[in-house]
This record gives C-alpha cells, structure tokens and sequence, in this order.
C-alpha cells in the first residue's frame, strides 16, 4: 500500500503535518495508537513561556533546541499562517506571536500563552482587570474544578468575585461515582433540555455580576452546546481549564482529525508501528501491529510519536531509546546525568529525543535517513513544560517538515 508520506502519531504534530501536506495534494497516511496530549489540552497554544515578545526570548536559546533549528526569521512566518488554518476547520483562537497573553489556569494563576480558544477567560497583561465583579460557578460534585482558587486568584487582582455550585438532577447518576462525574461525561449530559436547565440557573445566581466563569465541561464535540448556552445566559460566558480529560482538547482532536479525513487523508487509529525497512539511508516502507506482514510505503515519513508519555522515546535502567527503529537519540549516557534531585530544578530527561540535523531529518548509527523526519516532542534539545513551549513546537516543526517534503518534491519534478 503505497502513500506519499506516511506519519507516525495522530496527535497535534501528526495531524498539522497530515493537514499541511494534504492541503497542497499530498496523499497521507497517519497512524496513531490512541489518545493524545490534546487529551491534556489547557485550551491555550503555547509559544514560549515568557513575558512580552516571546520571538526575543526564542533568538536566545541554544543551537540544539528545535526552534534554533528553524531560525527566528522562519518561526514567525509559520507562525503567522496558523491562525488561519486552525479557522478554515472552524477552531477560533485569539492572540499574536508577537506578544503574549495571559491564560487562566485551573488554580486561578495566569500563565503566559500564544493562542487561546476565543471562549476561554484570558488577559491581555498581568495587570487587566477585565471585570469589577464576576461569578465563578461550577457543576456540583465536580472536584476536577476548584472555583475558589479561581476566585481567590482574581481577588488578588482586585476583582470582586462571587462563587457558585448549579446542582442538576441529571448530573445525579455521575455524582454517586466519583470517577465518573468527569468533564467529558458532564459534556455529554450537558445537552437539550439539561443545558437550558443549565442556563436558567446561571442566570438566577448572575443578577449582579458582569461576567460569569465556567468550568470546560460544556461541548464535547462540536461547540454547538457552547454556542447555544452563551444564546440563553444573560451575561457574557468565559471558561477555565479543568484538570484532564479536557473537553476542549478531545473536541479539537476530533476536529483536526475529520478536516485530515475531509482532504483525503487516511487515519488508522489504535494501531503501532513494529518495524521498518531501510536500504541505501532511506526508509521504503513500515509493518503494523494490526496488519501483520502488510507494507505500507511511502515517499516520505515522519516520526511524530512524541516523548516519554505517549512511549515515542523509551528509558530503561541503563538506556534512553526509540523503540520502533532505533533512531539516534540525544540522551546523557550516564543515568545519574538524566535527573536533577532537586524536583524544582529542570529535568535533563526532559530535553531527551531523536537526534535530527537542521532539517529536522533523522538519524540511525549516525547514517541520516534521507527521507524521514521528527516532528514535537519527539524532538531532542527543548524542555516544553520548563520552557512553556510545547505546543509551539509541535505545530510549528510540523509545518516546518511539510514545508521541506513540498519543496523536496517540486525540486524533483
């Protein structure tokens, strides 16, 4: 079965990639095991975490980090394209590479962010005091959202703030099991009749507030609920982060992956990679788990299985691998180098993955394959959570990657 690029990994690396290259014709083929770190998605992108101008801090940062790979000059021009694209799938999100924002986090704190969903309550500088007086309301038995926190965060910021629990006798079969009264399940009960319920509640404890503060546990899959409870609640709606699994983040994987499909693309889920085989620095094609000795070949690859959570780069006791080909990868060769015992100190492991060269191409027993390449996380040489710049990554090599097939091709023909 031949494509013109196969991806490893149907997360927001892979389907960015898969969606670039589909858009210019392409033919693609994504693989993906499962769930994603979209599952974990903060309804905010970010580019690097810092104050201010986030490309300033970007031309600091040392040769080996992905972005150095890119160049300043080359980030801003992919990062002035993804707005756009994220709109044609009818994903809205606010902000510019050129300037930070503040995002508001499930315990009330302000985290510095690149693109938010335009529903999500956010800040254009620490500073803002965007209300006088808000209610922050929460969905009884739901402790994967603490309103005080919210609250006590905005108090700090001298906004007055009122905080509220809606109980719902629908939700009742969801609050006898605490495992069970998670965001997606309140998201898929949120509907019809329960979401107007919903809303004539938020109306009669929001009389004297200007605004109203919700957990995201309302639009699973579409934003058609968000859009109906913001027509039938009299004050303006503005949603916080909830602890995982987040509604937001599972509904942009379902649409990132139905736009991949509407362009033509293939998406085999639940499936992995077992081997490959490579002749003359080029891999020619791939074994899966589900499909035995069928051979899916390509033109192109890229690798976009992620980090030490979704299993892209493995560590044992004595090694720091990935696993599918055996890649190169860069990793401290002593294992007392991976950690830092001080748990508030950067981890080293963080910044472990594939080795690539400046196109972001791979490498195995130091031969660099031709014509695969890395995308996100599985990337060596940047740290996303100590540096706020996962995201970032991820969709901004992901473009970078399509970009270079396409040309490659065109300079074939």
């Amino acid at each position: 079965m031949k494509f013109d690029t196969i991806i490893i990994g149907g997360g927001l690396s892979g389907l960015m990639t898969g969606i670039a290259l589909s858009k210019s014709g392409q033919r693609c083929l994504i693989i993906s095991s499962g769930q994603s770190a979209l599952h974990f998605f903060s309804g905010s992108f970010e580019l690097y975490g810092c104050d201010g101008n986030p490309l300033k801090a970007i031309a600091g940062l040392n040769e080996s980090h992905p972005y150095s790979k890119l160049g300043v000059e080359t980030i801003e021009k992919l990062a002035e394209r993804v707005p756009a694209m994220f709109g044609e799938m009818g994903i809205s999100l606010v902000g510019t590479h050129l300037r930070n924002h503040y995002r508001v986090t499930p315990l009330g704190f302000l985290k510095p962010a690149w693109l938010t969903l335009e529903e999500y309550a956010r800040v254009e500088s620490a500073e803002q005091k965007p209300w006088r007086k808000v209610a922050v309301m929460n969905v009884e038995g739901f402790l994967d959202f603490q309103p005080d926190f919210v609250a006590a965060g905005w108090a700090k910021r001298g906004v007055e703030c009122s905080v509220c629990n809606i109980s719902l006798p629908e939700l009742e079969r969801l609050r006898n099991n605490p495992t069970e009264m998670r965001a997606t399940n309140i998201a898929k009960e949120l509907v019809g009749e329960v979401l107007e319920r919903l809303a004539q509640k938020i109306n009669e404890a929001s009389a004297d507030v200007e605004a109203v503060l919700l957990p995201t546990v309302v639009g699973l899959l579409d934003k058609s609920a968000i859009e109906q409870l913001r027509s039938m609640v009299h004050k303006p709606i503005h949603f916080v982060a909830t602890l995982p699994p987040s509604v937001p983040g599972i509904r942009t994987q379902i649409t990132l992956r139905k736009y991949f499909q509407s362009l033509g693309g293939v998406y085999m889920l639940g499936d992995t990679v077992k081997c490959g085989t490579i002749v003359e620095a080029r891999l020619q094609s791939i074994c899966t788990a589900n499909h035995g000795e069928v051979e899916f070949e390509a033109d192109n690859f890229v690798l976009a299985t992620g980090s030490f959570f979704s299993h892209g780069i493995v560590a044992t006791s004595e090694q720091v691998y990935e696993p599918i080909l055996g890649l190169d990868v860069d990793a401290a060769g002593v294992r007392s180098e991976w950690y830092d015992r001080n748990l508030f100190n950067p981890q080293p492991y963080m910044t472990f993955g594939v080795a690539t060269d400046k196109a972001l191409r791979v490498s195995k027993e130091g031969a660099t394959l031709q014509n695969m390449y890395a995308v996100g996380a599985a990337l060596s040489g940047c740290n996303p959570i100590k540096e706020g710049c996962g995201a970032g990554v991820a969709i901004l090599t992901s473009l970078y990657v399509a970009d270079e097939i396409l040309n490659k091709n065109q300079g074939n023909e």
